[in-house]
């Protein structure tokens, strides 16, 4: 029986259709034309208002997809409706370039969706400004090394709360080949109650200061206090990273705004419950991006976080985990921080001092999901695990291919 070789190609993104277009000898006009027919791309948006949802589907059929909403719909008996666009990337071009000249809102939905196509391409080598050290983004995936420099970290129980094994750690980080360094004064384990802003800073500040003396990697400092960022960037940090995506301290936006730092924003919540999990989550994260952003900051300067470990159960964290790409078409860098969390202890059946191999396993998942920045405890052993997966995932698919 005759099959011709026939077989399936993965095709991600566009550059990968172009290749594979390219390599059986089609026409380079005819490529461009092609390469978005191979994408299949399913988008959804959340509470459309009926009339809205009517169009979207209309147009939708019209560039040859389709647009799936409530079974209601039909008969106008919904008010609103969550509508889920299926198509290829060449017919949601259409079909944002069709809206724009729409009313009801559709103009905004239409550069939305252009925005959201190109942020699912493959991002461009840039360099993030972190107040004079520099960052190279998009060429591989960069590690941040965790200090806990606190006497009841979840994970390392105090180990590096003495200055000295504090700077030796980190020292060994460097060498180890960490990208960043990130400094915490308070534990944020579940249930933790606090310290004062004085305490935090009491702890940070020797450790601090001593590092930006002696390695040359970005400093990021664990904070949600305004008041601790205020100080550690006035001694010179090069980050910010707040678990409450600057929604906790009501002056951190304008903080972080004033010295124009990178910021790392991070879902939290208190307790597990959602309406829609991922739409609840990407929300929250908006409401943080929209703070840096009114505060100054724009594009890369903002790094959002899916906050791992923190206001979901185990079966939450794992579905977060499992759906780590989406977090790309908020438009901004993403990091991960999954090292030594629950969620692996639950899910393994294991103590804190024996989660190295789970986090292993994220990690390498958090390359396939073209996250830009994964936090550590292990930075040896993840750094391997990230560089073996970068050089698969990140290799180019199609660039080996011999033409007649």
């Amino acid at each position: 029986m005759q099959t011709y070789g026939m077989r399936w190609v993965t095709m991600d993104n566009l550059p990968e259709a172009k290749r594979a277009l390219a390599q059986i000898g089609s026409d380079p006009g005819g490529i461009a034309q092609m390469a978005g027919k191979g994408l299949g791309r399913a988008i959804k948006l959340e509470q459309v208002p009926l009339r809205v949802a009517h169009i979207l589907k209309q147009e939708m059929l019209s560039v040859g997809g389709d647009a799936a909403v409530h079974r209601d719909v039909i008969i106008n008996n919904v008010d609103a409706t969550d509508v889920m666009l299926l198509g290829t990337v060449r017919q949601l071009e259409r079909l944002a370039a069709k809206v724009l000249a729409q009313p009801f809102g559709l103009k905004t939905i239409g550069h939305a969706l252009k925005q959201l196509l190109s942020a699912l391409e493959p991002p461009k080598a840039r360099i993030l400004n972190c107040r004079g050290k520099e960052l190279t983004l998009g060429e591989r995936t960069l590690v941040m090394g965790i200090l806990n420099v606190t006497p009841d970290s979840f994970s390392d129980g105090g180990r590096f709360n003495n200055f000295e094994n504090a700077i030796s750690q980190a020292e060994r980080m460097v060498e180890e080949g960490v990208d960043i360094i990130d400094v915490g004064g308070e534990s944020t384990r579940p249930n933790y109650a606090g310290v004062s802003a004085e305490e935090e800073w009491r702890r940070l500040e020797p450790v601090l200061k001593t590092l930006l003396e002696r390695v040359a990697v970005p400093i990021s400092v664990d904070t949600y206090k305004a008041g601790v960022a205020a100080k550690a960037l006035e001694a010179g940090a090069h980050i910010i990273n707040d678990v409450w995506g600057l929604q906790k301290d009501p002056d951190m936006a304008r903080v972080v705004g004033d010295y124009k730092v990178p910021v790392i924003v991070m879902h939290n919540q208190n307790g597990t419950a959602y309406q829609h999990l991922m739409g609840d989550i990407f929300n929250v994260l908006r409401k943080s991006i929209e703070l840096a952003e009114a505060h100054g900051l724009s594009g890369d300067q903002i790094i959002v976080d899916p906050g791992i470990g923190f206001g979901k159960t185990t079966e939450q964290n794992l579905e977060v985990m499992s759906r780590l790409a989406e977090f790309k078409t908020l438009g901004h860098p993403v990091l991960l921080a999954a090292s030594r969390k629950s969620m692996i202890g639950n899910t393994l059946n294991l103590t804190v001092d024996e989660r190295l191999e789970g986090t292993l396993a994220t990690s390498a998942l958090g390359v396939v999901s073209g996250v830009d920045i994964i936090r550590v405890h292990d930075v040896k052993e993840n750094l391997r695990t990230i560089q073996m997966a970068d050089a698969i995932v990140r290799g180019q698919r199609g660039v080996h291919y011999v033409g007649a």
